[in-house]
């Protein structure tokens, strides 16, 4: 039984592959039910962490009519995998937040108003994307649901803050340091003023007892 299964799924895909472009046949196609999904994601399945990327996913029925989002009550998942020593398949790391961007109609390469959304990776790393659907009502298909491995390399960085230049601290310094200065020259002229007074009146007392003793 198994390699008949296996057989019917090639068999319907195999039509699907002849409708399309060549260019194409890079992408990943999948079947599940009588849906075939082929998805991409931009730029050339080579996301970069902080960076916008664009995943799209061109649905078919089975005989080869596409199905657009109109028809798709769609969703789309993304986690991060983690890779525990010893293990050779990394799985989803469940503490971390799952991302569900939005699905919205777009059209690529040769496919109109199918399921695309713009994701920003926030680290690089393995990346699982679930995609699933059911139809609408008046839409013919199965549910179906897709999985999806993704690299995404790193990208571009952060700014850094970086420290204030030296002279702006050396700026405050020396304003802080006249300010203290201009505080004691206040003290010490009046110092001097005072000294002067007092040896002025010295002077005036001195001549006074000279003529009073001439």
């Amino acid at each position: 039984m198994p390699p008949q299964i296996n057989l019917n799924k090639s068999l319907f895909i195999l039509p699907f592959l002849f409708q399309i472009a060549p260019s194409t046949l890079a992408h990943t196609i999948k079947a599940s039910g009588n849906v075939a999904a082929t998805f991409h994601i931009q730029p050339n399945h080579n996301p970069k962490a902080g960076e916008a990327a664009q995943a799209w996913f061109a649905l078919t029925r089975q005989g080869g009519k596409p199905i657009p989002l109109t028809e798709c009550n769609c969703q789309l998942e993304v986690n991060l995998k983690s890779h525990s020593q010893g293990t050779e398949n990394p799985q989803p790391q469940r503490d971390s937040p799952s991302l569900k961007p939005p699905l919205k109609p777009i059209s690529a390469e040769q496919y109109q108003e199918i399921p695309g959304a713009e994701i920003v990776f926030p680290q690089a790393g393995e990346y699982e994307l679930k995609f699933s659907g059911t139809a609408k009502p008046g839409a013919d298909f199965q549910p179906f649901a897709f999985t999806y491995t993704v690299t995404v390399r790193a990208g571009i960085n952060l700014p850094q803050v970086t420290p204030l230049p030296q002279t702006v601290n050396n700026s405050k310094d020396e304003t802080s340091t006249k300010e203290s200065s201009s505080q004691w020259q206040i003290p010490v002229f009046i110092l001097v003023a005072l000294l002067g007074l007092g040896g002025i009146g010295f002077v005036v007392r001195w001549l006074k007892m000279v003529k009073f003793y001439k």
